[in-house]
């Protein structure tokens, strides 16, 4: 009962502190004119036929769902709510992020969160029997992302990110250094154009590092809820522990955007 009571009050935690994450950022913004403006709320349901993730040891490596919301204006609160398809958590994470930008053309992007990672482990009880358990890790990130778009075809952009592991058990220290490109409004038919966004960092957890090489392909319809993504993941030198030397993965995406109106 110990178990049970301990994960009910880290899941009590995280709900009280999501809806204040929600609160502040609607009062926060709503207070910063007098005037009417337009704001987002906005989310996306994805289906992945493998957990992946950047962070080798944060991969899943099987089905999954992962739910994603974004509510805000320039300063946006992004949880995200990542599940294995059987419903066992496999991460939560509470992004905050602010888009800024110099122009029309150069943007940069502040990041943090405050995430939440599950693993089950099998236990062995002292009579000998074994029981699954999960186990939680916390993280908290920092990461800048400033970009150039040259046209609506062609950007490029830096990713930078520190990831800190709170648990001494854990890689305490991740760093990233991403260079990436994106290939937009790629027309496939009348309607429907794909997006390509070739990557390759440097990752480095604690003494181990590597240089890995990752793209991603979405196709989407205008005016039409659903997409299709893929993903792939290489490593091209590294001597960081994987289960797995090539990654990949096919998602189906749901998405939504609505728009609302605060008058003060």
């Amino acid at each position: 009962m110990t178990f049970n009571r301990k994960y009910s009050t880290r899941y009590s935690v995280i709900v009280l502190w999501f809806l204040f994450s929600f609160s502040y950022i609607l009062s926060a913004q709503k207070s910063d004119s007098t005037t009417a403006k337009i704001y987002n709320f906005g989310g996306a349901v994805t289906i992945q036929s493998k957990g992946i993730s950047t962070i080798p040891n944060l991969t899943l490596g099987k089905p999954a769902a992962v739910f994603d919301m974004k509510i805000g204006r320039k300063l946006t609160f992004e949880p995200q709510f990542r599940f294995a398809l059987d419903g066992k958590p496999w991460a939560m994470v509470f992004w905050w992020r602010y888009y800024g930008s110099i122009g029309k053309k150069f943007k940069l992007t502040l990041h943090t969160n405050y995430s939440f990672s599950y693993k089950p482990m099998t236990y062995f009880t002292s009579t000998g029997t074994s029981q699954e358990i999960i186990r939680t890790t916390r993280y908290l990130v920092g990461a800048l992302a400033p970009s150039y778009q040259f046209n609506k075809h062609f950007g490029v952009g830096l990713y930078l990110f520190y990831n800190y592991g709170i648990e001494k058990f854990i890689t305490r220290n991740t760093y990233m250094a991403s260079f990436r490109t994106s290939i937009s409004n790629i027309p496939v038919t009348k309607n429907i154009t794909a997006r390509l966004n070739p990557e390759i960092y440097y990752l480095k957890m604690d003494n181990k590092d590597g240089v890995y090489l990752n793209t991603t392909l979405l196709i989407s319809k205008k005016n039409f809820p659903f997409s299709i993504s893929a993903l792939i993941n290489k490593p091209i030198k590294s001597n960081i522990a994987s289960e797995y030397n090539f990654l990949w993965n096919a998602g189906l995406i749901y998405s939504f955007n609505n728009m609302y109106v605060v008058k003060r």
